[in-house]
């Protein structure tokens, strides 16, 4: 009876041992891998955070209500008594100089007055007294209106006085918010592009830190191409073998044998 045998056709032993050390390589490289902690290549601290620039920036943010007491000051400025507070306080000092002086000046008519009177004959007399009555009430009018004058200048100065704070007090409102802003936006900008430089480092730190981490499996996988194509240069493969071959007497006889054994069966 024949015997079937298959026999294994192996490549080349540099080749098998080639393809064990890929096998070992990548096994390990796996595994580290694997064992690897990733925050080293994937954590937080590869993000680049705000820089001092920026700090400081957000730190000002608090002061954009710097307006506010401006504010109140220029509101408290539109009450009907606001002048007061900026009303001379020599004022009445000029004024009381003012009109002790023209006091002076109008008792200094009353002699012409009373010449007149002697020259006119009439001194003493009704005449005289009227004139006296019409100088002291033009006087005292005029007086009176010399005190107004003053008043008025005074009040007047002190409105002016008044508009120019207000005026002031709202523009400090309008500006200071608006420097504040404009330094804010500056430092916002210079902290920006001190971010980004940061961020640059960091991201080349983390690309570094991935290749190192890479680098035992690329070279297994580089490793285990060179090693596909050995494989492909020398297959190995299957041999079927039948051991003995049957000779063609062997064959014809046996053939024979299964013909008479046929016949046989059908003669009963």
């Amino acid at each position: 009876m024949a015997e079937v045998q298959t026999v294994r056709q192996a490549p080349a032993e540099f080749i098998e041992a080639a393809g064990k050390t890929y096998l070992d390589d990548l096994t390990k490289a796996i595994g580290g891998f694997k064992e690897q902690d990733l925050s080293q290549i994937m954590g937080s601290q590869f993000v680049a955070g705000p820089g001092a620039l920026t700090t400081q920036a957000e730190g000002l943010a608090s002061g954009l209500g710097s307006y506010e007491p401006f504010l109140q000051q220029a509101q408290s400025l539109t009450g009907p008594t606001a002048y007061q507070a900026y009303m001379s306080p020599y004022q009445q000092d000029i004024i009381d100089t003012t009109l002790a002086e023209y006091d002076v000046q109008a008792q200094k008519g009353l002699p012409g007055l009373a010449a007149q009177a002697i020259g006119a004959g009439a001194f003493g007399g009704g005449r005289e007294g009227v004139q006296r009555a019409e100088y002291q009430a033009t006087s005292d009018r005029n007086r009176a209106a010399l005190q107004a004058q003053l008043l008025g200048q005074g009040f007047g100065q002190a409105q002016q006085q008044v508009g120019l704070d207000f005026n002031r007090n709202l523009n400090l409102a309008q500006q200071s918010p608006a420097l504040l802003g404009q330094q804010i936006a500056s430092l916002t900008t210079l902290g920006g592009q001190q971010q980004a430089r940061q961020q640059q480092q960091l991201s080349a730190q983390q690309q570094l830190a991935q290749r190192q981490a890479f680098q035992p499996l690329e070279a297994a996988e580089r490793l285990g191409g060179g090693v596909t194509q050995l494989i492909a240069g020398y297959p190995g493969g299957e041999k079927t073998m039948t051991s003995p071959s049957p000779s063609a007497l062997q064959t014809g006889l046996s053939t024979g044998a299964t013909l008479a054994g046929i016949y046989r069966l059908i003669q009963g």
